[in-house]
């Protein structure tokens, strides 16, 4: 038989073991809280976005290559500022301002989440570039923009219908504000190419305007367009694979600047090009033979060559052929008599930068 004794005091042993695990469990674990938590991951609710990213969203977005890396965007989208703020103001006849809000990078399916609906998403092909852009007009600039063009009164708010999808008029008027917006955004980057941006086509539902993969970066620029106390904002977006034929271009420090090419480099390279030896073959006449009748070749065997004394020689370095020559002797030594221009090379520059060009395509 047990003794309830030994039991009861086996029992007591197991509980204070227990215990004592817990203890040490207890001051081994910390539990995280929001704050560190929120740290740890990199999002910070409070924090503007132009704040640097931290944590595991850091090394999301380490893949994001930054607008700052690409000075002549900027300036660009500046030129942008000022032709947009003219024409609007021509086309509502009314006290337009435009500024730039921001420039960032951003992937292209947050970008399509983040889009407060409704709104107009315009499909922006860039015809040179063979590729797609995104230009979002805002719900509150497409409804200032109809109460200006319509004979709106100043001083008063506008009023947002909600829940409705957008009339013909209101999208026939938003079209033309766009298209004038387009035809800004030539002018813009045509310092740094030529480029028609045409709108393909309108949409108001962001899962008809995907132009990229959701993982894709994008660059995102914000417009801010005022009239008065009216107004609303134009983003557009273009991904990092639309402006990738004029990276060389938006690379540049300063507009005009040439990549590669050093004008000392340049000089020394001709000087020791022009210095360098050459070795020039003065060819009489070539003759074709079978290899048979090489070989049994005799002792005092003659091989004519159809040519003349009087008849001109090709001047040959390697396998190109320089110019032509008359034979003859100066004392004791052959000389040549150069009778025409040197031929023109078949290679020339142009088709170097030809190659090039054809090569950073590929």
């Amino acid at each position: 038989m047990s003794d309830p004794d030994g039991d009861s005091g086996l029992s007591e042993d197991w509980a204070a073991m227990l215990e004592a695990e817990a203890g040490n469990s207890d001051s081994d674990d910390r539990v995280l809280n929001q704050d560190e938590i929120d740290s740890l991951l990199g999002f910070d609710a409070s924090a503007s976005s132009n704040v640097e990213l931290s944590g595991v969203r850091a090394l999301i977005n380490s893949a994001l290559v930054s607008y700052e890396r690409l000075p002549m965007l900027e300036i660009a989208f500046d030129r942008l500022v000022r032709l947009s703020t003219t024409t609007l103001r021509n086309f509502t006849s009314d006290n337009v301002e435009v500024s730039l809000d921001s420039i960032s990078s951003v992937r292209f399916g947050d970008y399509l989440n983040s889009i407060p609906l409704p709104a107009i998403l315009s499909v922006i092909k860039a015809e040179e570039w063979d590729n797609f852009g995104l230009l979002t007009v805002d719900s509150a600039l497409i409804y200032s923009m109809i109460d200006v063009l319509l004979g709106g009164r100043r001083g008063q708010s506008v009023i947002r219908v909600e829940g409705r999808p957008y009339t013909t008029i209101e999208m026939a008027l938003a079209r033309r504000m766009i298209e004038h917006i387009l035809d800004d955004m030539h002018k813009a980057f045509e310092p740094l190419g030529q480029v028609n941006f045409k709108l393909d086509r309108m949409e108001t539902n962001p899962r008809f305007a995907a132009i990229s993969r959701p993982g894709n970066a994008a660059i995102l620029v914000e417009l801010r367009i005022d009239m008065d106390d009216r107004g609303g904002k134009v983003e557009i977006l273009l991904p990092y694979a639309t402006i990738e034929p004029i990276r060389e271009q938006l690379l540049q420090m300063y507009m005009g600047e040439k990549f590669g090419r050093d004008p000392i480099w340049e000089g020394h390279l001709a000087t020791e090009i022009y210095s360098a030896d050459t070795e020039i073959e003065a060819v009489l006449h070539e003759l074709d033979l079978p290899l048979s009748r090489v070989l049994n070749l005799s002792e005092g065997e003659t091989i004519l060559f159809d040519m003349k004394p009087t008849d001109a020689v090709t001047l040959r370095c390697g396998d190109v052929e320089l110019t032509k020559a008359v034979m003859g002797h100066i004392r004791n030594n052959v000389s040549v008599r150069v009778t025409r221009p040197l031929n023109p090379p078949k290679v020339t520059m142009a088709a170097f930068e030809a190659m090039e060009e054809k090569e950073e395509k590929k």
